[in-house]
């Protein structure tokens, strides 16, 4: 500090000496001496007028005073300057002072606290860690309950706008697409053109009658009834054979066992051919585009298929329509969920020659035929045989449960008397040497066709014993069931 205050007193006088010098000097006279009557003469070696030095003495004097104010103000504010830095010092050391007592009661207070945890821990036997997890699991619990409280108003609220919804889209949809239903019976009638025909039908002995029944499968119900045969059976291409071979019977007039063998092959050969024309207007009507031929074959057999009496075929066709609309509301892919629902029961048609439940049989098939793979697991999934997947899987469920739902679709009755009709045929086919299985007469009698050529008398009588026994342990029914195995051989010749 002191130095700085020398250089500020040097500053000042080297300031002032040179604003003296700076000062302009007085005139003198011509001749080179000064004027003034009293102050003539010049001090000596100074070459300055003594009036003129007398005036410096006395600026240098004014200056020195003023050097000297300066100097005392700056040794007051050195010395407050000073007392400003005895000052911070002090609260330094306050400062570190307290510092370090908070130091010190901060490890007081943890040893406390490692004391008190260790009486806590002794009193209640339990370690620091095995209290937190009881904690730990205690919120855990707690927020579980807040939130599966939550989650439960969540869903419900989400539940109840869901079922609105989807029940407006379901009626939106089911009125565009109002199907007229009617449950379909396991009898065909075939008109007569007069009761005489009843007899010419039964023929000599009933030998037409048990031809006819023999080679189609299909009870001819010839009673009191006028102008009309009853054809009874559950399965609906048997029962269509039989009626055309009827009918091709009654307009040729020629009724014999003969004439009946080559009516019945004819009609046959009409069925495939029919069968393939109900396909194919089936696959345009639900407007599916191309599919294999194959499929639609498979779709015309559905034609005379029956699920809980409702048409399998009619029944697939409006799944098509149904699903084409609501995957186009949904989001989902139309012309997957259409293509899906119309084939979704496509294994009904075969389920009878292969194994399984009719969606898995229908998925495996659909993917033989080169359905894409997401037809193929929406048809798999509407029975939930396997997991849905995709949105047009959950439409396919929908939309079958939609058609067989609506009023007088469906009867729970007739679906259980043509399992109970398919499962007596398939105990008797199980069977070496069966040729056909036919279950008559509302299955009360099983007629069972076998190959001569396998099958002895001997074998005959005795496969008759063997299926009435199957029959009795493995099926539920009321009455009895008559078990008739029929061996035919025959020998033909030509003459020439």
């Amino acid at each position: 500090m002191e130095i700085v205050l020398a250089a500020l007193v040097a500053a000042a006088v080297a300031v002032s000496v040179a604003l003296l010098l700076q000062r302009p000097r007085a005139a003198q006279p011509a001749n080179g001496t000064p004027s003034g009557p009293d102050r003539t003469e010049v001090a000596a070696g100074s070459g300055i007028p003594a009036g003129r030095a007398d005036e410096l003495e006395d600026e240098l004097r004014v200056r020195r005073e003023e050097l000297t104010r300066l100097e005392e103000r700056l040794r007051a504010k050195e010395g407050s300057i000073d007392l400003r830095v005895q000052e911070v010092a002090e609260r330094e050391r306050v400062l570190d002072d307290r510092q370090r007592n908070l130091d010190h009661g901060r490890e007081e207070l943890k040893a406390a606290k490692r004391d008190h945890l260790r009486e806590l821990e002794r009193v209640a036997g339990l370690s620091a860690g095995q209290a937190k997890q009881i904690m730990i699991r205690e919120l855990e619990d707690d927020l579980r309950h807040d939130s599966a409280r939550l989650i439960r108003q969540i869903e419900e609220e989400t539940r109840r706008d869901a079922d609105r919804r989807s029940r407006s889209i379901l009626a939106a949809v089911m009125q565009r697409v109002a199907s007229s239903h009617a449950v379909e019976t396991t009898v065909s009638v075939v008109e007569l053109k007069s009761d005489e025909l009843k007899g010419r039908i039964i023929g000599r002995e009933g030998r037409n009658i048990r031809t006819l029944e023999t080679l189609t499968g299909i009870d001819f119900i010839i009673d009191d009834t006028p102008g009309a045969v009853l054809l009874s059976g559950f399965d609906g291409v048997r029962r269509e054979i039989a009626r055309l071979t009827l009918e091709k019977l009654l307009q040729d007039g020629r009724i014999h066992p003969a004439r009946i063998e080559e009516a019945f092959h004819q009609a046959k050969s009409e069925i495939d051919r029919h069968v393939v024309e109900i396909g194919e207007q089936a696959v345009f009507e639900a407007n599916v585009g191309s599919v294999h031929p194959e499929l639609v074959k498979l779709l015309g057999k559905l034609r005379f298929r029956t699920s809980y009496g409702q048409n399998v075929l009619a029944h697939s066709i409006e799944c098509a329509r149904l699903a084409g609309m609501l995957a186009a509301e949904l989001g989902g892919d139309p012309r997957v969920a259409a293509r899906a629902a119309l084939l979704h029961d496509i294994g009904k048609a075969v389920s009878h020659e292969t194994e399984g439940p009719h969606a898995l049989v229908g998925g495996e098939l659909a993917r033989r035929y080169k359905e894409s793979e997401a037809v193929a697991h929406a048809m798999e999934a509407h029975h939930n045989e396997v997991e849905q997947q995709t949105v047009e899987a959950v439409i396919v469920q929908i939309v079958d449960s939609l058609s067989g739902a609506r009023p007088g679709a469906r009867g729970e009755s007739l679906e259980h008397y043509v399992k109970r009709l398919h499962e007596l045929e398939a105990i008797a086919g199980r069977h070496a040497g069966v040729d056909k299985v036919y279950a008559m007469h509302a299955g009360r009698e099983i007629r069972v066709i076998v190959q001569p050529e396998e099958v002895d008398d001997d074998r005959a009588a005795l496969l008759s014993h063997e299926i009435a026994r199957e029959v009795e342990k493995q099926l539920e029914y009321p009455g009895q069931i008559k078990v008739t195995v029929i061996r035919e051989s025959r020998a033909t010749d030509y003459a020439r």
